[in-house]
């Protein structure tokens, strides 16, 4: 069966990220999704090791229905500061989700714009310089903006999360060249697309160009069959990594025959 088969090939790496080794580089989301044990099937079938999960939806009775039941125990938790409209409500979730045992794992979304939910680039970076500080994993969801990615390095992200377009809108790679950019000078931590990938190609298109994961939500909770459709894009960023990892061809303007010209059939004698 499709989803049985796993790529094993010999050139791909870990991913690593705050000291811990990653095989997989596809993050999923876990909102959307039309029930628990539907989520859950996604996550074992995608082989994703990194999810993102919304305080809001924890059950912090831990009833049997309590949503943490449904996250397979292999799986890593990244706890999604979503809702927050600042720096301080940011820290306050972060706080909050590990207390409610989401761990110390967290990504800062700040956003204030209830039209386009563009993440506030400037509270995400104080939030990081807060969290940080305190001893949180960050991984922080912004707008491809270099400057503010060099200051969340050095104030201490685990990684920095652009948006590959509008969240939710499932548009791909809008903000390409922006990517790009920050590809070329941000090498001390890991770089992860998030938001707007809409297709698997996409995603294989961020991880050829040398971005380090990808992570991605609505295209598959939405998908009419959520657990293929995660399970395509799984292989579609291991595809990217291969391709970027055997260094692709460079682009010729013109033709180039792959077979010689010369000594036809049709010239023999």
């Amino acid at each position: 069966m499709f989803f049985n088969i796993m790529l094993k090939s010999p050139i791909m790496d870990e991913l690593i990220l705050a000291g811990q080794k990653l095989t997989s580089r596809f993050f999923l989301g876990t909102g959307k999704f039309a029930g628990k044990k539907l989520m859950q099937e996604t996550i074992e079938q995608s082989g994703a090791q990194v999810v993102t999960v919304a305080l809001r939806r924890v059950d912090i009775q831990q009833n049997e229905e309590n949503f943490l039941n449904f996250i397979p125990q292999n799986v890593r938790i990244l706890a999604n500061t979503s809702g927050a409209r600042n720096a301080d409500e940011a820290a306050r979730i972060a706080r909050l989700s590990q207390a409610a045992g989401l761990g110390n794992w967290v990504k800062i979304e700040v956003i204030n714009d209830s039209k386009y939910l563009l993440p506030d680039n400037q509270e995400t970076l104080k939030a990081t310089e807060i969290l940080a500080a305190e001893g949180f994993v960050v991984l922080p969801y912004i707008s491809p903006d270099l400057y503010t990615a060099r200051a969340l390095v050095k104030a201490g992200a685990a990684a920095v999360m652009p948006l590959g377009a509008l969240i939710g809108s499932n548009q791909g790679l809008q903000t390409k060249h922006l990517l790009e950019v920050l590809r070329q000078e941000i090498t001390e931590v890991p770089l992860v697309v998030d938001a707007g990938l809409g297709a698997p190609s996409q995603a294989a298109a961020a991880l050829e160009m040398g971005y380090d994961a990808a992570l991605v939500n609505t295209a598959v909770s939405l998908a009419n069959d959520p657990v293929k459709m995660a399970r395509a894009f799984a292989l579609a960023v291991e595809a990217g990594r291969a391709a970027y990892l055997a260094g692709q061809a460079p682009a010729a303007t013109g033709a180039s025959a792959s077979s010689p010209l010369t000594g036809f059939l049709y010239n023999a004698r």
